[in-house]
């Protein structure tokens, strides 16, 4: 089987506060590689996993938030930090192509029903097999398309005020208006209008309302695409939880100008031809995780010391740590970490003057749960010790 690992989820980084991250070099490039994403807050923009030109590799293009253009990600140039990012092995073996003479009309048509047509038409047929996530390549033509890219990865503290209260905002905040909360551009073919600066030239201007809020960028109408299909879309682990939302599609077009999230249920958006469809029935999957442990606890010669260590699988950014002798949080100590990367650990020593008699010490790691851990692994974020005097 070819695993598919999801780090963070959708739903993660829509409710805000997402600080575990994973870097490029973690994620496997060579051969045929499915995957989408997010970038930082501090550098906007979406991911899109596209075959690299020498057919034995995947190249990620960074598709910018600023001017919806793209540039090739490398690893190791350090602008590889993905708060949400979600990628295949090597799914060469589970290529299934679509037969596109089966699929009927495609022009003007919706691309999601496209593709769950051709989903269950090869599950019917017995040549796809079944999966709870499927990935997909595609290249396709528009008559016009709308493409987003995230330009505020912070929608709102929502998980955290969640926890505590409820807002009706924050529901439709987290998902039916998602899209409206990012960067829109649209493509479109030239209009032969001329400029009124220019009576003798035909240039490409916004062939809408001249009021639209969507910027024009201009006419690459063709798209090389990756992006999957999931069975369960409410569960927003590759798209957003929103009932009937199964599609989530990153992409690049092919004159390698433009790059974006393809919001191709937008009114706006329209298909001309699909050129190539390409399933892949993704079976095994793993959602990576962050954990954070206190370590090495003890109290010698008026200095507590200990470590903070992440045995999780993602890098975590901006922990704090909470220091609370004898149970008096309003006066404990407080750290905070920078950046701790998965397998990484970092020591503290301090110095503590306590009155003679007993006491307690107590560490906490992440102690405003900032940091998305399952319930098993915030057991470790925390050690006490008894001492006396």
């Amino acid at each position: 089987m070819v695993l598919f690992s999801i780090a963070n989820s959708v739903t993660d980084l829509i409710q805000g506060d997402v600080r575990e991250h994973l870097p490029l070099e973690r994620i496997p490039l060579d051969g045929d590689v499915l995957g989408l994403g997010t970038t930082t807050s501090l550098d906007n923009g979406e991911l899109s996993f596209l075959p690299a030109a020498d057919g034995k590799h995947t190249q990620v293009w960074k598709c910018e938030a600023r001017d919806g253009g793209i540039r090739a990600l490398t690893p190791g140039d350090g602008s590889g930090h993905f708060p949400y990012v979600c990628f295949s092995a090597d799914a060469t073996s589970l290529r299934t192509p679509v037969d596109l003479q089966q699929l009927g009309p495609q022009e003007n048509q919706p691309l999601q029903e496209l593709v769950g047509r051709a989903i269950e038409q090869l599950r019917s047929e017995g040549s796809l097999a079944e999966a709870p996530i499927y990935g997909l390549r595609l290249l396709a033509d528009w008559h016009s398309l709308v493409i987003t890219v995230a330009s505020k990865l912070c929608m709102g503290q929502q998980r955290r005020n969640s926890a505590i209260a409820h807002s009706a905002a924050s529901d439709s905040t987290a998902t039916k208006s998602i899209y409206q909360l990012l960067q829109h551009y649209r493509l479109a073919a030239e209009d032969p209008a001329k400029s009124a600066d220019s009576a003798n030239s035909a240039v490409p201007v916004d062939p809408t309302n001249p009021i639209d809020p969507i910027r024009f960028l201009g006419t690459s109408l063709e798209w090389e695409c990756c992006g999957f299909w999931d069975t369960r879309p409410e569960s927003g682990r590759v798209t957003v939880p929103v009932a009937g939302a199964h599609l989530h599609l990153h992409g690049c077009s092919t004159d390698l100008r433009h790059g974006g999230h393809l919001h191709h249920e937008h009114v706006d958006t329209r298909l001309r031809r699909l050129q190539r469809l390409v399933l892949y029935p993704l079976q095994e999957i793993q959602q990576l995780a962050s954990d954070l442990a206190v370590e090495q606890l003890q109290f010698e010669a008026g200095q507590l010391s200990f470590s903070i260590a992440n045995h999780g699988a993602l890098d975590v950014s901006d922990v704090g740590v909470a220091v609370v002798i004898d149970d008096r949080y309003s006066d404990h100590r407080y750290l905070r970490l920078p950046w701790l990367a998965a397998g990484a650990a970092e020591s503290f020593q301090l110095p503590l003057e306590l009155s003679a008699g007993p006491h307690q010490l107590q560490v906490i790691a992440d102690p405003e749960q900032d940091v998305l851990e399952t319930k098993e692994h915030q057991l470790n974020n925390r050690a006490c010790l008894q001492l006396t005097v």
